[in-house]
C-alpha cells in the first residue's frame, strides 16, 4: 500500500482521482485535472479509510490539457505547415480591428482552430489555389460560445457605435438581430465553419471582393448584383473552389463556408483559443 505522503517524492504528478466525497490530505494542494504525458505513465492504487485513490506519475515531460486537441481540433497554420503549405491568418477578433472595436472574449491567442476534417478539406483548397499562384487568407474558424455571447452583449449596447462607419454603415445597430447579423449561436462554434478570402501568392494582396470581411450589408451577399463584374468573378472563384472541396456557402456572406460533413453538426463548443 502506498503511503499518501509518498506523493511528494514523485517528480511528475499527473492526476489524482477521488472515487468518493472524501479528500486526500497530503500537506499540499493537488490540482485534479486531466493532463497528457510524453513518457511512460505509472499508476498506483491505494486505499485510505475505505476510499479508493488512483495516483499517476509520468517518466517524461507533461503538458496541460488542451481542449482543442481533445476534440480533434487543429491549429490551421500549424496543420498547413505540417503539409509544407503556408497559410496567412488575420485574427482580428484577437485585436481591436473588428465590428466590436475590442478584443473579443475567448480569443486568448492569435491563432485559428478548426476541426481536423475542415482543415484537411481546406488543405485541398490551398493546394488548388497555390497551383494558380493564389492562396487563402483566413480570418476566423472555430469561435467560442463566449465570443458569440460577447457579440450579443455588444449588439444590445446601442451607445457603442465606434466601428459603425467601417463595418455596418448602412445598418442601424438596433436592427442587427432582426436582420440576422447577430445571433445567440453561431455555426463557427461547431468548429467547421471558415471565414476567408483569396490573396495573390506573390505579394499577399487580397482579391477585391466588393466589401471587406465582416461587412454587415446586402453588398456582402455572394450573389449581390450591386458589385462590379470583376468583384463578382472573384467571389465566384472563391465559392467554386470551396464548394469543390466539400464546403457549402452562406447566402449572406461571401467569406463564410461550412464543411458539408462537419463532425459536430449539433455541438457548440466554448473552450478558449489559446
Amino acid at each position: 500500500m502506498l503511503d499518501p505522503l509518498d506523493c511528494v517524492n514523485m517528480r511528475y504528478l499527473l492526476n489524482l482521482l477521488v472515487f468518493s466525497g472524501l479528500q486526500l490530505k497530503c500537506g499540499f494542494e493537488l490540482s485534479i485535472q486531466t493532463v497528457s504525458c510524453a513518457g511512460t505513465v505509472y499508476i498506483r492504487y491505494f486505499l485510505l479509510n475505505g476510499t479508493l485513490f488512483l495516483l499517476c506519475a509520468c517518466s517524461g515531460a507533461i503538458s496541460q490539457p488542451n481542449a482543442a486537441t481533445a476534440f480533434g481540433f487543429v491549429n490551421l497554420a500549424d496543420f498547413m505547415a505540417q503539409h509544407e503549405v503556408a497559410l496567412t491568418v488575420d485574427v482580428r477578433y484577437f485585436g481591436a480591428d473588428n465590428f466590436v472595436g475590442a478584443k473579443v472574449d475567448g480569443y486568448a491567442a492569435e491563432k485559428i482552430y478548426a476541426t481536423e476534417e475542415a482543415a484537411a478539406a481546406l488543405l485541398i483548397v490551398q493546394k488548388i489555389l497555390n497551383s494558380r499562384g493564389l492562396a487563402l487568407k483566413v480570418f476566423d474558424a472555430y469561435r467560442p460560445q463566449q465570443a458569440v455571447d460577447h457579440f450579443v452583449r455588444w449588439a444590445k449596447d446601442l451607445g457603442d457605435a465606434r466601428m459603425k462607419s467601417k463595418y455596418y454603415p448602412r445598418v442601424n445597430k438596433e436592427n442587427l438581430f432582426s436582420e440576422g447579423y447577430i445571433a445567440s449561436r453561431s455555426g463557427h462554434s461547431r468548429g467547421s465553419t471558415i471565414d476567408l478570402t483569396i490573396v495573390n501568392l506573390a505579394d499577399g494582396a487580397e482579391f477585391d471582393m466588393g466589401t471587406s470581411w465582416d461587412f454587415f450589408d446586402p453588398l456582402s451577399w455572394p450573389l449581390s448584383d450591386q458589385v462590379s463584374l470583376s468583384q463578382r468573378a472573384n467571389r465566384d472563384t472563391l465559392r467554386e473552389v470551396m464548394i469543390a472541396a466539400g464546403f457549402r456557402p452562406l447566402d449572406e456572406e461571401w467569406w463564410h463556408f461550412t464543411l458539408d460533413e462537419e463532425p459536430y453538426p449539433d455541438r457548440y463548443f466554448n473552450f478558449k483559443v489559446e
